[in-house]
């Protein structure tokens, strides 16, 4: 005679002591006067750059000029414009005539 597995549950008290998540958040958010303004990603600040600028540029250029303004710096990567040439091509691919990006030429984007 083989032997029944037996499950243990918990009791649902127990469920019911688990606050919600949106309840823990839950709360007035108030700006800091000492929090720092919030990071530009890679494709935000190659945006502001292209914007500024007004002109074509490659990967290179872009992610050496948001370096200079202190827009965006690499964490330590060793391609980060080949990152941001993928970042750029994705968002053109999937945001179509919404995308920020336009690619111009070969290996040059400007603003859309």
């Amino acid at each position: 005679m083989a032997a029944t597995k037996t499950t243990k549950t918990k009791a649902p008290a127990d469920k019911a002591k688990k606050v919600p998540r949106a309840e823990k958040a839950a709360g007035p958010k108030t700006a800091k006067a000492s929090e720092k303004p919030k990071k530009l990603s890679a494709l935000d600040a190659a945006a502001r750059v292209l914007e500024e600028t007004g002109e074509k540029m490659t990967c290179k250029e872009m992610i050496d000029a948001m370096a200079a303004k202190g827009y965006w710096t690499s964490p330590g990567g060793q391609t980060p414009h080949r990152t941001l040439y993928a970042a750029i091509i994705k968002e053109i691919a999937t945001k179509g005539m919404e995308s920020r990006f336009k690619k111009t030429e070969p290996g040059k984007f400007a603003r859309a």
